[in-house]
């Protein structure tokens, strides 16, 4: 299969079961800064991505309700492979459980750099306004 041409897109919204792995796409990650790594977002992208991140991080906090349920299986009957069949179960589901907590903790983690973001989006906007107020009016 071919791998699209060109940057990597970005579109808010879109579940990923919806995704298209092999189509280019409309949107943008942002648009790399000259000086240095990096990619500038506006503000609508911000809110999105917080809001993305932040509801992937409520998926997997349902989805590790079910993995402690696996975690803690108990054996349905008192012969020895039912017992072996249950420990092995729990570890299954306890690898699960460490793996869906670090996976709760990175997108928490990205919101909260989003949010961030967000934040001196909006000093830098509120700077740009007082800038722009102290100018004269009208013409001289």
């Amino acid at each position: 299969m071919a791998v699209p041409e060109g940057s990597p897109t970005y579109e808010p919204g879109l579940r990923w079961s919806e995704v298209d792995r092999f189509r280019p796409s409309g949107g943008s990650y942002g648009t790399p800064v000259a000086q240095g790594a990096g990619f500038k977002y506006d503000e609508a992208t911000l809110h999105e991505l917080v809001k993305e991140w932040s509801d992937l991080a409520v998926e997997y906090k349902n989805d590790l309700i079910d993995a402690n349920r696996i975690a803690f299986a108990q054996p349905p009957g008192l012969d020895y492979a039912s017992g072996d069949n249950a420990s092995i179960t729990r570890q299954s589901g306890e690898a699960l459980v460490e793996a869906l907590t670090q996976r709760i903790t990175y997108c928490e983690n990205m919101a909260k750099k989003y949010l961030v973001a967000l934040g001196k989006y909006a000093t830098a906007e509120e700077h740009a306004t007082t800038v722009v107020n102290q100018q004269p009016k009208g013409i001289a």
